[in-house]
Formats: C-alpha cells, structure tokens, sequence
C-alpha cells in the first residue's frame, strides 16, 4: 500500500470541463435546486411575506437544504424594493436586552438621544422597536422581515420576545414578519407554547429527496457548474449507489459527488460508475485519506 497524492485536486473541476465547483457545500442560491417540495416552500414563504402573516417555520433535518432554501429567499426578497430583511445565522443569545440590542443594531434603528443600547432598559427597547416597525410598514409601506437560521438554538426566552413581537400588529397585519429555518428539535421546543404555537401562519417540514430528485440534483448541479466535457460524467448505476449512501440527503449528496470528481481526475478515469462509487464510500467508511490508493 501507499499514499498517493496529486496536485490536480486542486482544480479538478477545469480539469473535467466545468466553469466552476458544481458540488460546493456553501448554500449558493444560484445552486438552488427546486424541487416539487423546496419550491412549495420558496413560494409560500413569499406569499407569507408579501400578505405579512408573521409567523412561518421551516423545518429539517441536517443536511436537508434548509440553509440553501433560505438563501435563495433573501435572494428573491433582495429583488423586490420594499423589503428591509435582516438575518441571524447563530440566535444564541445571554438575555432578552441582547437580542434587541442587536435588532436596533443589524435594522440601523436611531436611538433616542442619550440611550446607550448595552444597558438600556428593556421596555424602552421594545417601545423604539414598535416605533420604527409602525414608521416602516405603515408611513414607508415596507416589509420588515427577520430571519433566523439555526433557530433550534433559540432558547425560550428569546422564543417569548419573538412572541411578543408579533404582537406588534394593525388590524390586517403583523409588523414584523419572522422566518425561523430550523431542525426538528425546534419544534419539540415550541410545542408545548401555545401562545407562540398558535402564531405559526405556515409550517413545512422538509424530506430528504427521493432516487429520482437525487439524479435530477446532480445533473442539476453539472449544468449550472457549466459542465461542457462531451460525455455523461454519472452512470444511471452510480446515481443509484449514490442515493443507497446518501439517502437523499442534499448536503450528503454534494458531498460525495465533490470527491468522486476529484478521484476520477486523480485516477485518471472518464465516468463515474458502480465501481468507482464504491471505492469512495468504503474508504470514506473506514476513515481512510482521501487521496488512499491500494495496490
């Protein structure tokens, strides 16, 4: 046996004809990949935020595009001139002043003269809130969106302030409109708080893809990265193996499709097929180096 490395990893993908990465795991929107259930949720969502229900949850298990879906949101609310959105990627937050310390910062509220946003108190925070809320949606017809990624890790009494600021409502609408993308265990949390509960205008919780929207993704994926080798890069066999490993899990997905590129360039093949699935899985299995040849 022997380690075996090559510098063409680097750049695999020019090397097989691509413009650009096709499986990054970053959540680029222009990588969205719509299928019947995502683009449900795309489209509710913004129906939600363009009639200002308040309260939408999406939910999923790691892995399940949460965070790509999310991205392409704001990439379509970044289209539209009356939205002020603004977005958390870590809720995790000491005390309720925190947090609306930190809204007052990330939405550029101006503070009344002399308010010092680390200690301020808690009812003024909320009544500078509500102020600028009503200045925006009713005098400047915008929509003001907050969007929290990662909300499983919203504890409760962040969970409570967000509850109290969909109070903050007209006879027709919320003032403030809240997406909360998180995993399962978000819900467990909020079940048993009726108050926040009964908010929810929409809920979704996302699956895995099935054998046919793993095979589409993929190919999805090829395209948009530019792919212009001339031939098929993927066995109808290989997308099979890949969705019996994967389970239709996007992130999997892109995951293990980044490295089968890579070793056919490192070993200098055309096609990814049954085979060469298989060598990847086992040695990702046995947490064996990626560039591990045995001979």
């Amino acid at each position: 046996m022997k380690i075996r490395t090559s510098a063409k990893d680097l750049g695999y993908y020019s090397i097989l004809g691509f413009d650009q990465e096709p499986f990054a795991t970053s959540p680029d929107p222009e990588f969205f990949y719509p299928t019947l259930q995502h683009e449900s949720v795309l489209t509710n969502l913004l129906i939600e935020l363009r009639l200002r229900r308040g309260l939408s949850v999406v939910l999923g298990d790691v892995g399940t595009g949460k965070t790509t879906l999310c991205r392409k949101m704001l990439h379509e609310l970044n289209k539209r001139g009356d939205m002020i959105f603004h977005m958390i990627l870590n809720p995790a937050f000491n005390n309720e002043g925190q947090f609306l310390a930190s809204l007052a910062r990330n939405f550029d509220i101006d503070l009344p003269r002399g308010m010092d946003l680390n200690n301020a108190d808690i009812m003024d925070l909320r009544d500078m809130i509500e102020q600028f809320l009503i200045q925006k949606t009713l005098e400047e017809e915008r929509t003001i969106t907050l969007v929290i990624d990662e909300a499983q890790k919203l504890d409760l009494t962040t969970l409570e302030t967000l509850r109290i600021l969909l109070n903050f409502e007209t006879n027709d609408h919320k003032l403030i409109q809240l997406v909360l993308f998180g995993q399962l265990e978000l819900y467990a949390k909020v079940i048993h708080m009726a108050n926040f509960l009964d908010r929810i205008s929409y809920k979704f919780t996302l699956n895995p893809l099935d054998a046919g929207e793993t095979k589409e993704l993929i190919e999805f994926r090829l395209g948009r990265a530019g792919y212009r080798g001339g031939h098929r890069l993927f066995l109808d066999e290989a997308y099979g193996e890949i969705y019996n490993y994967t389970r239709g899990y996007p992130r999997k997905i892109n995951m293990l499709c980044h490295k089968l590129l890579k070793e056919l360039v490192m070993q200098n093949q055309q096609i990814v097929d049954r085979v060469l699935v298989g060598v990847v899985i086992a040695r990702e299995n046995q947490g064996l180096p990626e560039n591990f040849v045995k001979i």
